[in-house]
């Protein structure tokens, strides 16, 4: 299994983090030790200051696929969920200064937050999904889905003309605006069409 992860498919975080709105899909990706389920606790890690939360909807692919055409891309994911792409900040900024690449900020153990999924039949309108996170009871990101960039079937097909993609892979789709800093103690919870699907505390 391994995590693929979409970086600025909404503009307007794009635009929080002083970034360029992408022309094509940018891609980075997790290992399956950065998976954190069942609502366990994050352990904020020693080697960074400056942890962000980033909430995303997640597609589980059902079957495995390359080179698949748009058209199809529907195809391979049954299953929505949520996940928090838990980001060094700290670290980030520094390799992308130097240009080097991401994976020592956002690659570390436990950093993909993923919670159950949900069949997609149960939506009527996958982009008009609206998914939130709270921290401390304050709503810290509400997002839409009708505001992606690339739209899931987009980066399925873009993704698997360079990635062969495998039954149990998941991709995160990008975050709204609104990230920033998680602390210790911080209880934080997620609902993706007004269910919860995430409730689960910073240590």
């Amino acid at each position: 299994m391994k995590i693929i992860a979409i970086g600025r498919n909404y503009a307007a975080h794009a635009k929080e983090l002083n970034n360029p709105i992408p022309s094509v899909p940018v891609i980075f990706m997790k290992p399956d030790t950065a998976v954190l389920k069942d609502n366990k606790p994050f352990y904020l890690p020693e080697f960074s200051s400056d942890i962000h939360y980033e909430l995303e909807i997640v597609l589980k692919i059902c079957k495995e696929g390359k080179h698949i055409q748009e058209k199809f891309a529907a195809n391979y994911f049954e299953e929505v969920g949520l996940g928090i792409d838990f980001t060094a900040r700290d670290i980030q900024s520094q390799h992308k200064e130097k240009g080097l690449p991401w994976e020592l900020a956002k690659a570390f153990d436990n950093s993909a937050a993923i919670s159950s999924f949900v069949p997609k039949s149960k939506f009527e309108n996958l982009y008009d999904l609206q998914f939130e996170l709270q921290i401390n009871k304050e709503t810290r990101q509400n997002g839409d889905t009708k505001n992606l960039l690339f739209p899931f079937e987009k980066i399925i097909a873009f993704v698997s003309q360079y990635i062969t993609l495998k039954k149990g892979d998941l991709i995160f789709t990008g975050t709204p605006e609104g990230v920033g800093q998680v602390h210790a103690g911080d209880h934080l919870e997620a609902w993706l069409a007004g269910e919860q699907l995430l409730n689960f505390h910073i240590k």
